[in-house]
């Protein structure tokens, strides 16, 4: 009887796969996502870009009917990402797999999904390293080396000597580090320290006193949301602003929802990201008008939405292509898809499943008593520079 000596999860998906992963007439997508604890805010966002992609675009495609089933995950935990998503293609029998607000949770569904053949959409997680673990894995949202290589080589042409990094210590922000000391230091600048902080730390004064001792003209930093309004108040609090020392970073310093928090502290930080409110695109006014009508404000709006936005556009496309029956077919097919998102024009790079899009440099203002991130330089066709081979 060796032919019955299957793990108990082969047995399942199998019996998943042969009776066909979604129900006749309904095609279900599950979502795993921060719908509680400190990253909750993600979770509301990529919920709401859902319904408002829905609302928009409609809720089926090609007659069968979109369906979206959600799973709270609030923390860094890759047994329970792998749990939660093997109850999705067991026993929700989804077609599709989406989400993933943290890199580790995401990176633990590869051989599920690898096993079930069903795509995973990543809706955020940000290290270069996700879509190498899996042919099925693409990618929505954006790449710290993919926002940071340009923001590295912005400081240098600045005329800026020397720079300490400050990164949260995970996946996203090793990537982070890496990206800007790789490209600041061949344009020719100096990194004078590199400071790694514990993902758990709310404490930041060691860390601004050893910063302040390096005596470098700037700061780069990258840390997750929402701790980001902590460091960027340290920053403040503990003198550097007066002391003259430029803040660099990302877009998650400085998200909107954030801003009124931190008050005039964020005004002048100089970041790069993919996406802000402040876009004047006639597309990003319609997804922001249509959040206000479903949920009554656009202020809580972020990256996070449109990565979700686009996640379910993406998988639209996948459906129309394959229904929701080959995942190596439907992510095949969507290989080299371009479109005019909320954030500027994407594509999906066919070799990472990674989109290449607008980065954009922004400095936080106040316009109309109102703080904002206005952009004042695009940065086109960004690709993943993270991606092995894409960096020359």
């Amino acid at each position: 009887m060796f032919y019955l000596r299957k793990t108990v999860i082969g047995l399942a998906l199998g019996v998943a796969l042969s009776s066909g992963s979604s129900l006749a007439g309904v095609i279900k997508v599950g979502v795993v996502g921060p719908f509680s604890g400190q990253f909750a805010q993600g979770g509301e966002n990529f919920k709401q870009a859902i319904e408002v992609y829905q609302a928009i675009h409609g809720k089926t495609v090609k007659g069968d009917t979109v369906e979206f089933i959600y799973k709270d995950l609030p923390q860094v935990n890759p047994a329970q990402s792998r749990a939660l998503s093997q109850e999705l293609i067991v026993k929700d029998k989804v077609s599709f797999l989406a989400g993933y607000f943290l890199t580790p949770n995401a990176l633990a569904v590869a051989p599920l999904i690898d096993e079930a053949n069903i795509p995973a959409v990543i809706f955020n997680a940000a290290t270069s390293i996700i879509t190498e673990k899996s042919p099925r894995y693409v990618r929505t949202s954006f790449t710290l080396w993919q926002v940071t290589a340009p923001l590295a080589d912005y400081v240098a042409k600045q005329g800026v000597k020397s720079v300490v990094t400050a990164v949260t210590d995970y996946g996203p922000g090793i990537d982070a580090e890496a990206a800007f000391k790789t490209v600041y230091e061949k344009a020719g600048g100096k990194i004078v320290d590199t400071i790694r902080m514990p993902l758990s730390t709310n404490d930041f004064a060691p860390f601004m006193q050893r910063i302040k001792d390096s005596k470098a003209e700037a700061l780069y930093a990258f840390l997750p949301v929402p701790i980001t309004t902590t460091f960027v108040k340290a920053f403040q609090d503990n003198g550097l602003k007066e002391t003259g020392i430029k803040f660099y970073g990302p877009g998650d310093l400085t998200q909107e929802p954030d801003l009124p928090s931190m008050g005039d502290t964020a005004l002048g930080l100089l970041t790069a990201f993919h996406y802000s409110q402040a876009n004047p695109s006639a597309l990003n006014q319609q997804f922001l008008a249509k959040h206000r009508e479903l949920f009554g404000s656009s202020d809580k709006v972020t990256f996070f939405s449109v990565g979700a936005y686009d996640g379910v556009h993406t998988i639209y496309k996948m459906i129309e292509a394959a229904g929701g029956k080959d995942g190596l077919k439907a992510v095949n097919a969507i290989k080299g898809l371009s479109w005019e998102s909320p954030r500027g024009p994407v594509t999906i790079d066919p070799v990472t499943r990674h989109v290449t899009q607008n980065v954009y440099l922004r400095v936080t203002e106040k316009k109309d008593g109102k703080l904002q991130n206005t952009q004042f330089e695009t940065l086109t066709n960004q690709p993943d520079w993270g991606y092995p081979g894409v960096m020359k």
